[in-house]
């Protein structure tokens, strides 16, 4: 049985897990809001853009892009998102589940001859791949691609991803990530980068485009402006997904540092009760050899 003094100094150990725990919750949310808040200065930009695209595309113009090209997949490119930092519950192997199971999908669709790279972003899930001994799927890590990187990076990477694209290394390009919806709710999610869709151009772009179409002139010509604006486009897709990664990242410490609060406290008061009783039993035990000696006497 523990003695007083040694539920005390564990008493004292679990409130100070409690107030860590807590505390790691409160800087957690709060990166939470801020990248929510970065989430609502990017979607505008987004949507603009989107919007434009609709109204070009719903012209009667054909157009030629190499990022819209679509070929028999043969090489696919995966980039795997997680995070580089820990205490974020089942985060990183959600995601790491998720990629297994786009591989076994990618090899349905594709055959099993489709040859597969993974771009991990993050520590959590690049240490996790380094251990992926599959034929077939190569894991190829970049300098100063983790999950903290600045958006200028952001851009240089989904650039690099572009030229792998456009020079054949890659015949489409996808995005593994968790999409984020509130504190309380993400989930595992699969993006294709390129060949970009045209379904995705059309998505904000509203009712009634090709009506409202017939006020516009494009100057310069329509295709020349779409070959403008989708590499713009997809590089604030791949902000987007960066920057719901980091919220689903902090969302999920959120949810684990509470996690972890909630047992600290329910262990303090289970120690507590049991340093309590001990105490008790103690000055019990003193006052009946106080009593004994007296009787004694």
């Amino acid at each position: 049985m523990a003695t007083l003094r040694e539920l005390k100094t564990r008493i004292g150990s679990v409130s100070s897990s409690e107030k860590i725990t807590g505390a790691m919750k409160m800087i957690s949310s709060a990166k939470v809001h801020k990248n929510e808040q970065e989430l609502r200065r990017l979607l505008p930009f987004k949507s603009q853009l989107q919007q434009i695209m609709g109204h070009i595309l719903s012209s009667d113009v054909n157009f030629t892009s190499p990022l819209i090209e679509e070929r028999e997949v043969k090489r696919v490119g995966l980039v795997l998102f997680g995070s580089d930092d820990g205490l974020c519950g089942a985060y990183n192997l959600n995601i790491f589940k998720k990629l297994l199971e786009e591989v076994a999908e990618l090899r349905h669709t594709y055959g099993g001859g489709v040859a597969i790279t993974v771009f991990p972003v993050g520590k959590k899930v690049a240490r996790a791949c380094t251990h992926l001994k599959v034929e077939g799927i190569d894991v190829r890590i970049l300098d100063d691609v983790n999950s903290k990187m600045l958006p200028a990076k952001v851009d240089d990477f989904t650039l690099t991803l572009k030229t792998a694209f456009t020079e054949k290394e890659f015949d489409t390009v996808k995005v593994v990530y968790m999409k984020f919806f509130s504190i309380s709710r993400q989930r595992p999610t699969v993006d294709t980068l390129f060949p970009v869709k045209e379904e995705l151009l059309l998505e904000g772009a509203g009712e009634g485009v090709k009506k409202e179409n017939r006020l516009y002139i494009f100057e310069p010509d329509p295709n020349r402006i779409f070959n403008e604006v989708l590499p713009m486009f997809v590089l604030s897709m791949m902000q987007e997904i960066t920057i719901e990664n980091r919220a689903s990242e902090q969302a999920a410490r959120v949810m684990a540092m509470q996690a972890a609060n909630d047992n600290a406290k329910k262990l303090n008061e289970e120690l507590q009760l049991e340093y309590n009783k001990l105490r008790q039993q103690s000055i019990t035990t003193e006052l009946l050899d106080i009593l004994g000696g007296q009787v004694e006497r």
